[in-house]
């Protein structure tokens, strides 16, 4: 089965799409099937792989309400192993129409599920808040990935989404993880930066990924170009980040290509 990945923070600018997209691509660049959910009505992991959200009109929307079929709407990008299920403002009625559906809750885990095997990866975008459409990406998913930026009041508000996790836990999705706590826009010039590093490992310490993103002008520029860091500037800072990222995921779901054997020094 997929390995469903939501990516989610209450708060705004932490880097959540940022991580969605170039996440996305890293891993598929190393091979791996992935699936990118833009579970976003702003819709920038849509527009930030190219695509004119005004100009798409069947999205993640009309799944949710069961209208069309996930697979007939899938778009394919510039890379090959990379597909993206896009969305856009539409998104926004969704809240409101699968108020009185049964189990509106499970509506994005029965979309995700009608892939069937078809990805090694599903990768999914939520939007900065944590109403019906974060709590049905939190219930789809086997694990969670919290960006938090290197910035004053960086752990403002994750009491609340850890409560959350919880609340899901116990009485959705019994087997949420968190994959890991993600430092984003780290500035190593910065005492911020450094002390904002020291504090998140402080609270949550094996939890959070040894992997860190770094401010990078690459990084900024590649949404408005269309493409992921990885078709924009695969040498650039950001590139190098995502990619052991996507490597550091890997290894700790002991999902790597390399053969067991070949893992032993002789």
């Amino acid at each position: 089965m997929s390995k469903v990945i939501t990516i989610a923070n209450q708060k705004g600018g932490v880097g959540k799409t940022t991580t969605a997209i170039n996440l996305s691509a890293a891993l598929a660049a190393l091979d791996y099937k992935v699936l990118l959910i833009d579970a976003d009505p702003q819709g920038n992991s849509t527009s930030g792989l190219g695509f004119d959200i005004n100009n798409i009109k069947v999205t993640l929307y009309e799944c949710l309400l069961d209208t069309v079929k996930a697979k007939d709407i899938v778009l394919n990008t510039e890379l090959d192993n990379l597909h993206l299920l896009p969305s856009n403002i539409d998104l926004v009625g969704a809240e409101i129409e699968l108020l009185n559906t049964p189990n509106r809750e499970k509506r994005l885990k029965m979309v995700i599920e009608s892939f069937g095997n078809q990805y090694d990866f599903v990768i999914v975008d939520c939007s900065p808040s944590l109403g019906l459409l974060t709590l049905n990406s939190l219930t789809a998913a086997d694990s969670i990935i919290i960006p938090v930026q290197c910035e004053y009041f960086a752990l403002e508000g994750l009491g609340k989404l850890l409560n959350t996790i919880k609340i899901v836990q116990k009485n959705l999705n019994p087997n949420l993880k968190i994959e890991g706590f993600l430092l984003t826009m780290y500035d190593s010039r910065l005492n911020l930066s450094n002390q904002v590093v020291e504090e998140v490992r402080k609270h949550f310490q094996h939890l959070v990924f040894d992997t860190i993103i770094q401010r990078n002008v690459k990084l900024s520029e590649a949404p408005s170009h269309g493409k992921s860091i990885i078709d924009y500037d695969i040498t650039s800072r950001g590139a190098t980040n995502y990619m052991n990222l996507a490597r550091e995921i890997l290894q700790k779901n002991n999902m790597t290509k390399i053969p067991e054997k070949e893992k032993i020094i002789q």
